[in-house]
């Protein structure tokens, strides 16, 4: 199969970016890569608009310098996107013409064999019935001494590294036409909660405009498809952006684990593991002060 596209979404953070495609270009398929890069435009509000206009300018006269890659095609947001419609459009844009898609963000960077292993695990995993997208980082949780597979199957999806095909990709209903169903459904509640009790709340914030997050529809999508996310046991990556702009800074749920250089042996018959699992549902569980919160604001 051809190289599956890379996707790289960015705003207005060059020094990161810079890092993201350095760490990027080391990987020996680059040269074989189509990159597409999209550059969200600069906020309207006067607060920060002339300030946010000159960060952006400096990341888009940083983008004509890139090489390393087969082709870098740069697409520039004339007004601000915002990083869920980009990822939406952008990645339904790309994924239309090549079937696939590895998706990255401006402040992630990635081992020398990233490529290798989002490529090979595409093609691998393709015509899987579990898999629904693969990722390059996995959660700092505990897995079992017993677990002996280089890869695992979790019902929450990944923003950081990750990738799909476009018979996935377009199962996903953005507006979310049945949420006020599922969200009366206790026992639709309690299953999505499985990777995570976080998740409930803040599909809650999504769909009242709180926050806007691609990344929680994708994970509801998974869940409504009763297909998941394949993780290597070890991360490919590593989030970079603790500064303002993130929230990753302030939750030790979301830190780092260290890189993995080497090889993920692919596993034909992956299969979800119920402990696997429930570390995981452990590690995102809410502390008490935050679940009363929870009832509080949003009465789940």
């Amino acid at each position: 199969m051809p190289l599956s596209p890379i996707v790289l979404f960015c705003y207005n953070r060059v020094d990161h970016l810079r890092e993201t495609i350095n760490y990027l270009a080391k990987n020996p398929l680059a040269r074989e890569s189509i990159l597409y890069i999209f550059s969200d435009g600069p906020k309207t509000n006067p607060a920060v608009g002339k300030e946010d206009a000159e960060r952006v300018q400096k990341v888009r006269s940083y983008l004509p310098t890139i090489e390393g890659f087969a082709d870098v095609r740069i697409k520039e947001a004339e007004t601000n996107q915002g990083l869920a419609n980009s990822v939406i459009r952008g990645v339904s844009e790309v994924i239309a013409q090549h079937g696939r898609v590895i998706v990255m963000e401006d402040d992630i960077i990635c081992t020398t064999d990233f490529l290798d292993f989002q490529n090979a695990a595409l093609d691998f995993y393709e015509h899987h019935p579990l898999v629904f997208s693969i990722s390059g980082y996995l959660y700092p949780f505990s897995i079992p001494s017993t677990y002996s597979e280089d890869v695992l199957l979790l019902p929450r999806a990944s923003s950081l590294g990750w990738s799909t095909w476009k018979n996935r990709w377009e199962l996903s209903d953005w507006s979310v036409a049945d949420y006020n169903q599922f969200i009366q459904d206790s026992k639709a509640r309690q299953a999505f909660s499985a990777s995570g009790s976080d998740l409930i709340p803040m599909f809650a914030k999504q769909q009242k405009g709180l926050i806007s997050s691609w990344a929680i529809r994708w994970s509801y999508t998974h869940f409504r498809q009763k297909r998941y996310c394949l993780y290597p046991i070890r991360s490919k990556v590593e989030h970079i952006g603790y500064d303002a702009g993130t929230n990753f800074g302030r939750f030790s749920r979301f830190q780092n684990t260290a890189l993995h250089e080497g090889k993920i042996k692919l596993t034909a018959d992956v299969q979800v593991n119920p402990e696997v699992v429930q570390n995981l549902k452990r590690h995102f569980k809410p502390s008490l002060l935050r679940q009363m919160i929870n009832r509080y604001k949003y009465g789940i």
